[in-house]
This record gives structure tokens, sequence and C-alpha cells, in this order.
């Protein structure tokens, strides 16, 4: 489609800038100390990402901006149950968006059909702003369903749905990134957006804390729907999944076809009270 030409494809290039900003500027100022070679990650990382963004570019951009133009046309969705300034009912919209990426996000975690694809992400022994392209291939097709019927609900508009693409993949490149920010900057930001100390909580081991911080671009969301896990320390955190600790065996090949295997169960784990940074709710170092 040529709108997604002249949006997407032609801001697509900053997000590429953004990509390789933090992904050498997180070695300069590292929140978590790495547990693995981060070039055979990077090379894994990237293998995996090929099917899905060949998928993003080609599937799902096209169906949600096909889905909006029919919003315009059919005057479908609930920005046409009322009548407001143009840059409310847009701002409405991109708030129910994000909203709806929460909850697909969390459904992703709960229904065992959904997490045998997400796995794959949480299987990285480590966070950076790698991570944020490991997705696997079947997660962005069982997306176009969910997400695109949201969009049609929402009543959102083809530009809009392809701004919120654009920003919905730069918040994830900045939250997965291994980026220390000072402490008292990353409390402001958090208290509006998703930062990497509160995702980087999400991608523990200990099942209660995975099972939290599910906000993808605003932070608020997991804070509404009492989700939000804050008091964990960042050196207390460790990646991944514990069924899948032996880095070796996570090779491209061996996470492309992870979906497709018996998933091992996931044991749950807790953390030592004495590991607890107590109950205060705040970012801790």
């Amino acid at each position: 489609m040529k709108l997604i030409h002249e949006i997407f494809d032609w801001t697509g290039p900053i997000l590429v800038v953004l990509f390789i900003f933090l992904f050498f500027i997180e070695n300069r100022f590292e929140l978590r100390k790495r547990v693995q070679n981060k070039k055979r990650r990077t090379i894994i990382n990237n293998l995996v990402a090929i099917p899905s963004f060949v998928l993003l570019r080609f599937l799902l951009l096209p169906i949600m901006v096909w889905l909006a133009l029919q919003n315009e046309t059919l005057h479908i969705g609930l920005n046409f149950l009322y009548k407001l300034p143009v840059w409310l009912e847009a701002s409405i919209s991109f708030l129910i968006i994000d909203f709806t990426n929460y909850l697909w996000h969390i459904l992703n975690h709960k229904l065992p059909v959904l997490w045998r694809f997400h796995i794959v992400h949480h299987t990285d022994h480590d966070l950076d702003v790698t991570t944020a392209i490991r997705f696997h291939y079947g997660e962005l097709i069982g997306s176009v369903f969910f997400r695109g019927a949201f969009v049609f609900l929402s009543g959102a508009g083809p530009m809009l749905v392809l701004i919120y693409e654009i920003v919905f993949e730069a918040a994830t490149q900045f939250h997965h990134s291994n980026l220390k920010l000072p402490l008292k900057v990353e409390r402001i930001i958090n208290t509006i957006f998703v930062t990497p100390r509160m995702h980087g909580i999400h991608h523990s081991i200990v099942k209660n804390e995975t099972d939290s911080n599910y906000s993808v671009i605003f932070s608020f969301w997991d804070r509404i729907g009492k989700t939000i896990q804050l008091q964990v320390e960042q050196n207390a955190v460790i990646t991944g999944v514990p069924s899948y600790r032996n880095a070796q065996e996570l090779t491209a090949g061996f996470l492309l076809a992870m979906p497709f295997t018996k998933i091992r169960q996931v044991p749950d784990i807790e953390r030592p009270a004495e590991d607890n940074a107590g109950n205060k709710n705040i970012l801790a170092e």
C-alpha cells in the first residue's frame, strides 16, 4: 500500500538508527551484567526475527491499514459514536490500541496455545535491544487477528495505525534495552512510559515477576490493572525461563521449531524474602 510505503518505510530508518544507538550505548551504560556472548546472541536473535520482520511489513501492517480504511468507509468503531476534536479522537484511539496490546501480552502468558510462541522471546538469558526483535513469526500471525480486531473496533484511521506501530516498535526497543538510566530520571519517565528497569523485571525467571509489567508503551495500564511490580533490584533479576536454562541449545533453529514441540513445564520459582527491596513501589537499583 502506498500509505505504508510513505509513512512506515520512510520512517523505518529512524527505528534502525535507534536500534544501533541503543545497541552501542547499552554497552557503556550497562544495567544488568551479561551472562552470554553478545555476538552469538545478536546473530541468533536476528535470525529468529527475519520471518517476523517480513510478516510485519507484508501481512500485519497491510491488514491493519486495510481495516482502518474500512473504518473510514463504513464508519464503524468507537470513534464514530461521538464527535470530538480530531486530536482528541486520535488520542483516544491511540490509548485504546495500546491498552489492547497490554491485554494481548497478558493473553500470551495465560493461554498455553499463545505461550508456546511467546516463550521464544522469554528464553533469552540476557535482556537487551536485540531481545526486542526476538519474536517468533507465529506470535506475529496470531497478533493479526487480535490487534486487527481492536483496530477495527476502535475506529482508528490508517495514519494513526502506522504512527502507533512506529511508536510501538521504538518503545519495545527502549524498554528491552540494557541501558542504565539515572534512577531519578527513570522514575520520572516510568510514571508514564515503560522503562528498562520495569520491563527487566517482567523477564525474570520468578513467576510472579514474569506475571507483571505487561504494558508496552504506557506504564499506567499495569497500575490500573494491578499488575505492576517495581520493587525488585535489577542485580537480583535472573533473566529467562527456568525450564530452558541451557544456553547452548537455544540456537535459531531450536527457537523457530520450539512452538511445534512439547513445551517444558515452567516450575514456580519464588524469590527469597531477603532478595526483595521491601514493599516500596519504587524502581530499585
